[in-house]
């Protein structure tokens, strides 16, 4: 059977348009990059130098997330370019399609939408149905808070120092988790924040990504305050990761708030 066209709407309501389901796909998004290698990895013809899950994925890497080489990307000939609102820039979604490049622009700000973005991609873009760790992580992050209320602070650069602010997918690990993000409450996602203005929760999460926080570099900033190393990917990638994050998250943050 001929496959026909089809016209469906990504995550901001923008019509994409395919012939066919996507046989040659290029993503920006390294949680996505993941997802794809791990679901439909004969599909995935390039990443950005920034997606670094599966260990050894074999793809042609075209830049980084926030200044991808279009020339790289137009020359894979793809049929669809899978980006994320948060990640990547419009001017370069905007350029590709004037290109002719189908792009799918995915926005996940919470678990939720995470869930339904990825299952959107798979079942009704890619036409490959739900993957087995998607139905997995569906059901991890159904169930209650696991840990007890805790107000927490996770810091992701220093020097300038930045936080997690409202409306992240971060976050809303956090909450799901049980624990109260101090600066969840403001007009920013990543808010910049004066060092002493940190020293207030009660626990410090230190995530090795995008600043590598390590035992000799972020814990000595906050005497007096429980810090825990934390992986960043379990607080911020939406990939595979999600089935088992719920689980490793608690396992690592519930011995600092036992004491």
């Amino acid at each position: 059977m001929t496959a026909r066209p089809r016209s469906l709407t990504d995550d901001l309501g923008t019509a994409v348009h395919l012939q066919a389901p996507p046989r040659r796909v290029v993503s920006l998004v390294p949680s996505i990059t993941e997802a794809l290698a791990v679901t439909v990895p004969d599909r995935l013809v390039g990443a950005t130098d920034w997606c670094t899950h599966p260990a050894g994925l074999d793809v042609v890497r075209v830049r980084g997330t926030k200044n991808p080489d279009r020339t790289a990307i137009e020359a894979l000939h793809p049929d669809l370019v899978v980006v994320n609102r948060e990640e990547n820039r419009q001017l370069d979604v905007e350029r590709l399609r004037t290109a002719g490049v189908p792009v799918w622009v995915t926005v996940i700000e919470s678990v939720d939408e995470a869930l339904a973005s990825l299952h959107r991609l798979f079942d009704d873009v890619l036409d490959v149905g739900t993957p087995s760790w998607l139905s997995a992580a569906a059901h991890a992050w159904s169930g209650a808070a696991p840990l007890p209320p805790t107000r927490v602070c996770v810091p992701i650069w220093r020097d300038p120092w930045m936080v997690v602010g409202a409306r992240t997918f971060t976050g809303d690990v956090l909450a799901r988790l049980g624990l109260e993000n101090v600066w969840a409450a403001g007009d920013e996602r990543y808010p910049h924040r004066e060092l002493a203005e940190l020293q207030g929760a009660g626990l410090v999460l230190l995530p090795d990504e995008p600043y590598a926080f390590t035992a000799a570099d972020g814990p000595e900033a906050f005497p007096g305050t429980p810090t825990t190393l934390i992986s960043g990917r379990l607080l911020t990638w939406y990939g595979p990761s999600l089935a088992t994050a719920r689980a490793e998250l608690t396992a690592a943050i519930r011995p600092a708030i036992n004491g």
